[in-house]
């Protein structure tokens, strides 16, 4: 597997081989003991997640999950493509506030690992695409919320006249200015 650093502390983007013939490929998306041995230890997985949005230019985000439920997240696309978002909520943190953007494909097999302290999204630019995720916590309504697509200054690959697919509880979400993080950075010490 690659593994890829990125401008946020602990987010990467992991590329898993493939490995194909004339009947298509073979990967594998998960694998503990290959990502062990490139160094990263990543939590333990208790939940996978997978979504269909239909539209192109549907966003679904900014979704967090506070602590003691907080989770990480491992992101890859199971067909189509889409923009994905990590955005770095951890007081303390020397990055508070930044972002970064990655697409993820079913073509490219990128993967994204987004640990807990991170908003999540994403926007949708091909018809009928497909989210598949790990998370390192069970869902828990009552540590559920987001934070508004729009307030974060993401760079979101759409053009300003369009108007992007919401659910009612992401057009409602707070803003980013309004966020009282429950997250706290830790240094590495």
């Amino acid at each position: 597997m690659q593994i890829d650093t990125t401008a946020l502390d602990g987010v990467y983007v992991i590329t898993p081989k493939r490995f194909g013939d004339a009947r298509g490929f073979f990967s594998e998306s998960w694998n503990r003991k290959a990502l062990l041995a490139e160094g990263l230890d990543l939590p333990e997985f208790v939940q996978d997640n997978h979504s269909m949005s239909a539209q192109t230019g549907t966003i679904r985000g900014l979704h967090f999950q506070s602590p003691p439920h907080a989770q990480g997240k491992l992101v890859r696309c199971g067909r189509g493509r889409l923009f994905d978002v990590a955005v770095d909520v951890r007081r303390g943190s020397p990055t508070y506030g930044k972002w970064i953007g990655e697409e993820l494909s079913f073509d490219n097999g990128r993967q994204l690992w987004i640990p807990a302290g991170f908003l999540h999204g994403f926007l949708t630019l091909e018809p009928d695409t497909e989210i598949i995720y790990k998370c390192t916590d069970h869902y828990a309504p009552d540590c559920d919320g987001a934070v508004r697509w729009d307030s974060c200054g993401v760079d979101w690959p759409i053009s300003p006249e369009t108007e992007p697919l919401l659910s009612e509880k992401d057009a409602q979400a707070q803003t980013l200015a309004d966020f009282d993080s429950p997250f706290e950075h830790e240094a590495a010490g």
